[in-house]
Protein backbone atom coordinates (compact mmCIF):
# COMPACT_ATOMS: atom_id res chain seq x y z
CA UNK A 1 0.00 0.00 0.00
CA UNK A 2 1.16 3.51 -0.83
CA UNK A 3 2.56 5.62 2.00
CA UNK A 4 0.40 9.30 2.26
CA UNK A 5 4.30 10.26 2.52
CA UNK A 6 4.78 8.88 -0.48
CA UNK A 7 1.31 10.58 -2.06
CA UNK A 8 2.46 13.51 -0.92
CA UNK A 9 5.96 14.05 -2.45
CA UNK A 10 4.98 17.71 -2.95
CA UNK A 11 8.08 19.16 -1.12
CA UNK A 12 11.50 18.15 0.14
CA UNK A 13 11.45 20.43 3.22
CA UNK A 14 8.30 18.71 4.49
CA UNK A 15 10.54 16.19 6.19
CA UNK A 16 8.04 15.35 8.55
CA UNK A 17 5.68 13.41 6.13
CA UNK A 18 8.67 11.31 5.17
CA UNK A 19 9.11 10.38 9.37
CA UNK A 20 12.06 12.35 9.96
CA UNK A 21 13.18 14.67 11.90
CA UNK A 22 16.32 17.09 12.65
CA UNK A 23 18.94 16.35 15.08
CA UNK A 24 18.45 20.21 15.67
CA UNK A 25 15.45 21.10 17.09
CA UNK A 26 16.38 24.85 16.45
CA UNK A 27 18.55 26.03 13.50
CA UNK A 28 19.96 29.00 12.53
CA UNK A 29 19.54 29.38 8.33
CA UNK A 30 22.17 31.99 7.25
CA UNK A 31 21.31 32.46 3.93
CA UNK A 32 17.90 33.48 5.32
CA UNK A 33 18.45 35.28 8.07
CA UNK A 34 16.01 33.62 10.25
CA UNK A 35 15.62 30.65 12.72
CA UNK A 36 13.52 27.54 12.31
CA UNK A 37 11.92 25.83 15.18
CA UNK A 38 11.16 22.10 14.77
CA UNK A 39 11.07 20.77 18.51
CA UNK A 40 7.71 20.50 19.53
CA UNK A 41 8.90 21.92 23.67
CA UNK A 42 10.41 24.31 21.98
CA UNK A 43 7.22 25.45 19.72
CA UNK A 44 5.38 25.66 22.70
CA UNK A 45 7.37 28.39 24.26
CA UNK A 46 7.31 30.19 21.16
CA UNK A 47 3.86 30.36 21.58
CA UNK A 48 2.90 30.25 25.11
CA UNK A 49 4.91 33.51 25.43
CA UNK A 50 4.05 36.33 23.66
CA UNK A 51 6.12 38.68 25.82
CA UNK A 52 9.36 37.56 23.79
CA UNK A 53 7.77 35.93 20.48
CA UNK A 54 5.77 38.18 19.36
CA UNK A 55 3.34 37.97 16.71
CA UNK A 56 3.89 41.17 14.94
CA UNK A 57 6.91 39.78 12.41
CA UNK A 58 5.95 42.57 9.97
CA UNK A 59 8.66 45.06 11.63
CA UNK A 60 11.76 42.56 10.51
CA UNK A 61 10.64 42.61 7.14
CA UNK A 62 12.54 45.23 4.79
CA UNK A 63 10.01 47.71 2.99
CA UNK A 64 11.07 47.04 -0.40
CA UNK A 65 9.96 43.36 0.22
CA UNK A 66 6.45 44.78 1.38
CA UNK A 67 5.38 47.99 0.50
CA UNK A 68 1.81 47.61 1.77
CA UNK A 69 2.76 46.19 5.01
CA UNK A 70 1.53 48.74 7.34
CA UNK A 71 -1.69 49.25 5.87
CA UNK A 72 -2.64 44.96 6.11
CA UNK A 73 -1.47 44.59 9.55
CA UNK A 74 -3.98 46.72 11.09
CA UNK A 75 -6.70 45.11 12.66
CA UNK A 76 -4.79 41.61 11.62
CA UNK A 77 -5.39 39.76 14.98
CA UNK A 78 -2.89 37.23 13.87
CA UNK A 79 -0.29 39.85 14.21
CA UNK A 80 -0.92 41.47 17.20
CA UNK A 81 0.50 41.35 20.64
CA UNK A 82 -1.49 42.83 23.87
CA UNK A 83 -3.06 44.41 24.76
CA UNK A 84 -4.32 45.47 21.55
CA UNK A 85 -4.67 41.73 21.00
CA UNK A 86 -6.96 41.04 23.68
CA UNK A 87 -8.94 44.07 22.86
CA UNK A 88 -10.13 42.88 19.30
CA UNK A 89 -9.81 39.61 19.76
CA UNK A 90 -12.65 39.75 22.86
CA UNK A 91 -15.03 41.46 19.88
CA UNK A 92 -16.09 38.15 18.14
CA UNK A 93 -15.34 35.47 20.95
CA UNK A 94 -19.05 35.62 21.45
CA UNK A 95 -19.45 34.26 18.58
CA UNK A 96 -17.44 31.14 18.81
CA UNK A 97 -19.03 30.53 22.58
CA UNK A 98 -19.46 26.69 22.97
CA UNK A 99 -23.16 27.30 23.18
CA UNK A 100 -23.14 29.50 19.74
CA UNK A 101 -21.21 26.87 17.95
CA UNK A 102 -23.40 23.95 19.31
CA UNK A 103 -26.06 25.69 17.83
CA UNK A 104 -24.55 25.80 14.74
CA UNK A 105 -24.70 22.05 14.26
CA UNK A 106 -28.37 21.71 12.58
CA UNK A 107 -27.27 24.24 9.47
CA UNK A 108 -23.98 22.30 9.61
CA UNK A 109 -25.98 19.43 8.90
CA UNK A 110 -28.33 21.09 6.68
CA UNK A 111 -25.71 22.38 4.68
CA UNK A 112 -24.12 19.13 3.94
CA UNK A 113 -26.55 17.00 3.21
CA UNK A 114 -27.46 19.60 0.52
CA UNK A 115 -24.12 19.73 -0.65
CA UNK A 116 -24.08 16.27 -0.79
CA UNK A 117 -27.42 15.88 -2.67
CA UNK A 118 -25.55 17.16 -6.00
CA UNK A 119 -23.86 14.03 -6.04
CA UNK A 120 -26.38 11.49 -4.97
CA UNK A 121 -27.09 8.79 -7.38
CA UNK A 122 -23.16 9.64 -9.11
CA UNK A 123 -20.59 6.99 -9.10
CA UNK A 124 -17.78 9.52 -7.93
CA UNK A 125 -17.16 13.00 -6.21
CA UNK A 126 -14.45 15.65 -6.19
CA UNK A 127 -14.41 16.12 -2.02
CA UNK A 128 -12.64 19.75 -2.03
CA UNK A 129 -15.55 21.09 -4.67
CA UNK A 130 -18.47 19.35 -3.47
CA UNK A 131 -17.79 19.31 0.13
CA UNK A 132 -14.80 20.32 2.12
CA UNK A 133 -14.06 23.75 0.39
CA UNK A 134 -17.82 25.21 -0.03
CA UNK A 135 -18.73 24.14 3.81
CA UNK A 136 -16.95 26.36 5.86
CA UNK A 137 -17.32 28.79 3.34
CA UNK A 138 -20.87 29.30 3.66
CA UNK A 139 -20.32 28.61 7.49
CA UNK A 140 -18.63 31.24 8.15
CA UNK A 141 -19.90 34.10 5.32
CA UNK A 142 -23.39 33.82 6.74
CA UNK A 143 -21.39 34.06 10.53
CA UNK A 144 -20.09 37.49 8.60
CA UNK A 145 -22.76 38.40 6.42
CA UNK A 146 -21.18 38.56 3.28
CA UNK A 147 -22.98 36.24 0.19
CA UNK A 148 -21.71 32.83 0.37
CA UNK A 149 -22.57 32.96 -3.40
CA UNK A 150 -19.33 34.38 -3.73
CA UNK A 151 -17.57 31.66 -2.74
CA UNK A 152 -15.83 30.90 -6.37
CA UNK A 153 -14.39 34.43 -6.18
CA UNK A 154 -13.08 33.84 -2.92
CA UNK A 155 -11.30 30.73 -3.70
CA UNK A 156 -10.19 32.38 -6.78
CA UNK A 157 -8.22 34.50 -4.86
CA UNK A 158 -7.31 32.44 -1.74
CA UNK A 159 -5.79 29.79 -4.32
CA UNK A 160 -3.74 31.97 -5.68
CA UNK A 161 -2.44 33.40 -2.31
CA UNK A 162 -1.86 29.55 -1.43
CA UNK A 163 0.38 29.21 -4.45
CA UNK A 164 2.98 32.06 -3.32
CA UNK A 165 2.75 31.37 0.65
CA UNK A 166 6.36 30.18 0.42
CA UNK A 167 9.02 30.49 2.15
CA UNK A 168 11.11 33.76 1.57
CA UNK A 169 14.76 35.45 2.08
CA UNK A 170 15.13 38.45 4.58
CA UNK A 171 18.68 39.04 3.60
CA UNK A 172 17.58 39.23 -0.43
CA UNK A 173 15.07 39.25 -3.13
CA UNK A 174 15.30 36.99 -6.52
CA UNK A 175 12.90 38.01 -9.22
CA UNK A 176 10.78 34.96 -8.46
CA UNK A 177 10.06 36.60 -4.82
CA UNK A 178 9.08 39.98 -6.57
CA UNK A 179 6.90 38.66 -8.72
CA UNK A 180 4.99 36.17 -6.34
CA UNK A 181 5.17 39.75 -3.86
CA UNK A 182 3.09 41.49 -6.74
CA UNK A 183 1.08 38.50 -7.10
CA UNK A 184 0.20 38.25 -3.21
CA UNK A 185 -0.16 42.20 -2.69
CA UNK A 186 -2.87 41.33 -5.82
CA UNK A 187 -5.00 38.94 -4.50
CA UNK A 188 -4.69 40.43 -0.87
CA UNK A 189 -6.26 43.85 -2.39
CA UNK A 190 -9.42 41.72 -4.02
CA UNK A 191 -9.96 40.52 -0.22
CA UNK A 192 -9.77 43.85 1.07
CA UNK A 193 -11.74 45.94 -1.52
CA UNK A 194 -14.30 43.19 -1.67
CA UNK A 195 -14.66 43.43 2.19
CA UNK A 196 -14.35 47.38 2.09
CA UNK A 197 -17.41 47.66 -0.03
CA UNK A 198 -19.54 45.40 2.52
CA UNK A 199 -18.32 47.23 5.57
CA UNK A 200 -19.43 50.75 3.77
CA UNK A 201 -22.80 49.00 3.10
CA UNK A 202 -22.70 47.82 6.85
CA UNK A 203 -22.62 51.76 8.27
CA UNK A 204 -25.22 52.80 5.59
CA UNK A 205 -27.52 50.05 6.54
CA UNK A 206 -26.52 47.76 9.90
CA UNK A 207 -27.94 44.16 10.24
CA UNK A 208 -27.37 41.25 12.77
CA UNK A 209 -24.70 39.66 12.02
CA UNK A 210 -20.68 39.29 12.87
CA UNK A 211 -19.67 42.41 9.90
CA UNK A 212 -21.95 44.90 12.14
CA UNK A 213 -21.02 44.02 15.01
CA UNK A 214 -17.20 45.04 14.29
CA UNK A 215 -18.49 47.90 12.41
CA UNK A 216 -20.40 49.63 15.34
CA UNK A 217 -18.01 48.18 18.13
CA UNK A 218 -15.62 50.40 19.95
CA UNK A 219 -12.50 49.92 21.77
CA UNK A 220 -11.61 52.10 24.62
CA UNK A 221 -14.51 54.37 23.51
CA UNK A 222 -13.55 54.66 19.88
CA UNK A 223 -14.80 52.63 16.42
CA UNK A 224 -12.33 50.73 14.83
CA UNK A 225 -10.94 52.14 12.13
CA UNK A 226 -12.09 51.07 7.83
CA UNK A 227 -8.84 49.25 7.66
CA UNK A 228 -9.19 47.38 11.36
CA UNK A 229 -12.75 45.95 10.42
CA UNK A 230 -11.96 44.87 7.31
CA UNK A 231 -8.32 42.94 7.85
CA UNK A 232 -9.92 41.96 11.07
CA UNK A 233 -12.93 40.23 9.38
CA UNK A 234 -10.38 39.01 6.33
CA UNK A 235 -8.56 37.28 9.04
CA UNK A 236 -11.82 35.18 10.21
CA UNK A 237 -12.94 34.71 6.41
CA UNK A 238 -9.72 33.05 5.51
CA UNK A 239 -8.57 31.21 8.81
CA UNK A 240 -12.69 30.53 9.16
CA UNK A 241 -12.68 28.01 5.92
CA UNK A 242 -8.96 27.11 4.84
CA UNK A 243 -8.43 25.07 8.04
CA UNK A 244 -11.54 22.93 7.74
CA UNK A 245 -11.23 22.37 4.20
CA UNK A 246 -8.02 21.11 4.92
CA UNK A 247 -8.98 19.05 8.02
CA UNK A 248 -12.08 17.43 6.14
CA UNK A 249 -9.52 16.21 3.45
CA UNK A 250 -6.90 14.89 5.26
CA UNK A 251 -8.90 12.82 7.55
CA UNK A 252 -10.72 11.45 4.58
CA UNK A 253 -7.33 10.59 3.26
CA UNK A 254 -5.85 9.34 6.28
CA UNK A 255 -8.59 6.86 6.56
CA UNK A 256 -8.51 5.43 3.60
CA UNK A 257 -5.20 5.36 3.72
CA UNK A 258 -5.57 3.10 7.17
CA UNK A 259 -8.15 0.56 6.52
CA UNK A 260 -7.81 -0.62 10.33
CA UNK A 261 -8.59 2.58 11.33
CA UNK A 262 -11.21 3.50 8.77
CA UNK A 263 -13.47 0.19 9.70
CA UNK A 264 -13.27 1.05 13.34
CA UNK A 265 -14.38 4.77 12.67
CA UNK A 266 -17.61 3.36 10.35
CA UNK A 267 -18.17 0.88 13.46
CA UNK A 268 -18.33 3.36 16.27
CA UNK A 269 -18.69 6.97 15.51
CA UNK A 270 -17.37 8.03 18.71
CA UNK A 271 -14.04 7.62 17.25
CA UNK A 272 -14.49 10.20 14.97
CA UNK A 273 -13.38 12.92 17.48
CA UNK A 274 -10.03 11.64 18.76
CA UNK A 275 -9.24 10.41 14.42
CA UNK A 276 -9.45 14.18 13.89
CA UNK A 277 -7.69 15.30 16.29
CA UNK A 278 -5.11 12.42 15.31
CA UNK A 279 -5.25 13.74 11.69
CA UNK A 280 -4.56 17.28 12.90
CA UNK A 281 -1.27 16.11 14.50
CA UNK A 282 -0.90 13.61 11.49
CA UNK A 283 -1.10 16.29 8.34
CA UNK A 284 -1.58 19.58 10.03
CA UNK A 285 -2.93 22.07 7.91
CA UNK A 286 -1.04 25.40 8.64
CA UNK A 287 2.32 23.50 8.83
CA UNK A 288 4.49 27.47 9.65
CA UNK A 289 3.58 30.20 12.42
CA UNK A 290 6.36 32.67 12.45
CA UNK A 291 7.25 34.74 15.24
CA UNK A 292 10.00 37.67 16.30
CA UNK A 293 12.14 37.99 19.42
CA UNK A 294 11.44 40.94 21.58
CA UNK A 295 15.21 40.43 23.57
CA UNK A 296 17.55 37.63 23.53
CA UNK A 297 16.48 34.53 24.86
CA UNK A 298 17.68 30.49 25.26
CA UNK A 299 16.03 28.01 23.41
CA UNK A 300 18.34 25.21 22.64
CA UNK A 301 20.80 27.56 21.45
CA UNK A 302 20.89 31.69 21.78
CA UNK A 303 18.83 33.16 19.91
CA UNK A 304 19.25 37.13 19.68
CA UNK A 305 17.13 40.40 20.16
CA UNK A 306 14.93 41.30 16.90
CA UNK A 307 15.05 37.56 14.83
CA UNK A 308 12.91 36.04 12.64
CA UNK A 309 11.55 32.50 13.69
CA UNK A 310 9.82 30.36 11.74
CA UNK A 311 7.98 27.68 13.82
CA UNK A 312 7.09 24.89 12.01
CA UNK A 313 4.35 23.26 14.20
CA UNK A 314 4.26 20.40 11.51
CA UNK A 315 6.97 18.78 12.41
CA UNK A 316 6.66 19.57 16.21
CA UNK A 317 3.31 17.11 15.74
CA UNK A 318 6.04 15.02 14.77
CA UNK A 319 8.61 15.27 17.24
CA UNK A 320 9.65 11.78 18.77
CA UNK A 321 10.57 13.59 22.07
CA UNK A 322 6.53 14.43 22.66
CA UNK A 323 5.23 11.47 20.16
CA UNK A 324 5.78 7.98 20.60
CA UNK A 325 6.15 6.70 17.15
CA UNK A 326 4.98 9.96 15.59
CA UNK A 327 5.17 9.05 12.07
CA UNK A 328 2.05 6.58 12.86
CA UNK A 329 -1.46 7.62 12.38
CA UNK A 330 -3.03 6.32 15.98
CA UNK A 331 -6.04 8.03 16.69
CA UNK A 332 -6.19 5.82 20.02
CA UNK A 333 -2.74 7.34 21.10
CA UNK A 334 -3.64 8.79 24.76
CA UNK A 335 -1.35 11.78 24.72
CA UNK A 336 -2.15 13.73 21.85
CA UNK A 337 -0.91 17.37 23.03
CA UNK A 338 -0.16 18.60 19.12
CA UNK A 339 0.17 22.32 18.18
CA UNK A 340 -2.50 22.16 15.10
CA UNK A 341 -4.39 25.39 16.02
CA UNK A 342 -1.62 27.09 18.14
CA UNK A 343 -1.07 27.64 22.23
CA UNK A 344 -1.35 30.71 24.21
CA UNK A 345 -3.11 33.80 22.84
CA UNK A 346 -3.56 33.24 19.85
CA UNK A 347 -5.29 29.68 20.14
CA UNK A 348 -7.72 29.37 16.94
CA UNK A 349 -10.81 31.25 17.88
CA UNK A 350 -12.59 29.01 15.04
CA UNK A 351 -11.57 25.78 16.33
CA UNK A 352 -14.49 24.49 18.34
CA UNK A 353 -16.15 25.53 15.18
CA UNK A 354 -13.75 23.66 12.79
CA UNK A 355 -13.83 20.77 15.17
CA UNK A 356 -17.77 20.76 14.73
CA UNK A 357 -17.58 21.06 10.94
CA UNK A 358 -15.50 18.36 10.65
CA UNK A 359 -17.36 15.74 12.80
CA UNK A 360 -21.38 16.34 11.43
CA UNK A 361 -19.68 16.16 7.69
CA UNK A 362 -17.87 13.15 7.99
CA UNK A 363 -20.91 11.53 9.78
CA UNK A 364 -22.95 12.50 7.20
CA UNK A 365 -20.29 11.37 4.59
CA UNK A 366 -19.91 8.37 5.88
CA UNK A 367 -23.64 7.65 6.70
CA UNK A 368 -24.41 8.63 2.65
CA UNK A 369 -21.81 6.69 1.28
CA UNK A 370 -21.04 3.77 2.98
CA UNK A 371 -18.10 2.52 -0.05
CA UNK A 372 -16.23 5.72 0.20
CA UNK A 373 -12.74 5.70 -1.09
CA UNK A 374 -10.25 7.32 -2.93
CA UNK A 375 -9.97 6.76 -6.72
CA UNK A 376 -6.23 4.67 -7.61
CA UNK A 377 -7.36 6.18 -11.32
CA UNK A 378 -7.01 9.72 -10.07
CA UNK A 379 -4.62 10.24 -7.55
CA UNK A 380 -4.65 13.69 -5.15
CA UNK A 381 -3.44 16.85 -5.86
CA UNK A 382 -2.08 18.98 -3.14
CA UNK A 383 -1.45 22.37 -2.55
CA UNK A 384 1.59 23.73 -3.19
CA UNK A 385 3.28 25.19 -0.50
CA UNK A 386 5.98 23.93 2.42
CA UNK A 387 3.66 26.27 4.85
CA UNK A 388 0.36 24.42 4.44
CA UNK A 389 -0.48 20.76 4.34
CA UNK A 390 -3.89 20.05 2.56
CA UNK A 391 -5.14 18.56 -0.72
CA UNK A 392 -6.78 21.16 -3.80
CA UNK A 393 -8.30 18.13 -4.99
CA UNK A 394 -9.51 14.16 -3.81
CA UNK A 395 -11.44 12.53 -6.32
CA UNK A 396 -13.74 9.57 -4.27
CA UNK A 397 -15.24 7.00 -5.60
CA UNK A 398 -18.88 6.40 -4.12
CA UNK A 399 -20.00 2.84 -5.50
CA UNK A 400 -19.00 -0.51 -5.10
Amino acid sequence: MTTIAETWGVHESQFWLRDEFPADPVRFDPEAGMWHVYGHAEALKTLSDPKVFSSDTTRLIPKEMSPDKDQFVEGNLLQMDPPDHKKLRTLVSHAFTPKVVADLEPRIAALTNELLDSVDGADSMELVTHLAYPLPVIVIAELLGIPASDRDLFKEWVDKLLRNSQQRSLLKQTEEDKKAVEETREQVNNLVNYLSEHVDDRRRNPREDLLTKLVQAEVDGENLTQNEVVNFANVLLLAGHITTTMLLGNTVLCLDSHPDEYRRVRKDRSLLPATIEESLRFLSPFALVARATTTEVELGQTIPADSMLFVWVAAANRDPRTFKDPGVFDPARAHNPHLAFGRGIHFCIGAPLARLEGKTALNILLDRFPDLRTDPAAPPSFIPSPNMTGVNELPLLLKP
